[in-house]
């Protein structure tokens, strides 16, 4: 059987940072406060404390930053929390934004 000959060779491989997105999440007036807290809860994962807190903002300040992830992460979240507030027939609007 031959021996296997193992070849180094030099080759610099740059890696970009990825770009990171703001998932943000704007208050309305028909969508529960409990709904957002459970949302933030289960997509975001966020501690009940922690989504308590986002939630606050998002009703004092008008929005509020649910989390920062790569595009494709901040994306899906969108979508999942999308058609998890239109399945409840609440009108959430949720956006992201290049940070």
């Amino acid at each position: 059987m031959a021996q296997k000959e193992w070849i180094e060779s030099e080759s610099e491989v740059d890696l970009e940072e990825p770009e990171f997105y703001k998932v943000i999440m704007w208050n309305d007036d028909y969508t529960t406060m409990d709904f957002v807290v459970e949302v933030l809860s289960d997509i975001f994962h966020k501690s009940y404390e922690e989504a308590v807190e986002i939630m606050l903002a998002i009703h004092e300040k008008g929005k509020g930053v649910c989390g920062t992830y790569t595009y494709e992460i901040a994306e899906t979240k969108v979508h999942q929390t999308l058609k998890r507030a239109r399945a409840n027939e609440f009108p959430l609007r949720v956006t992201m934004e290049k940070e």
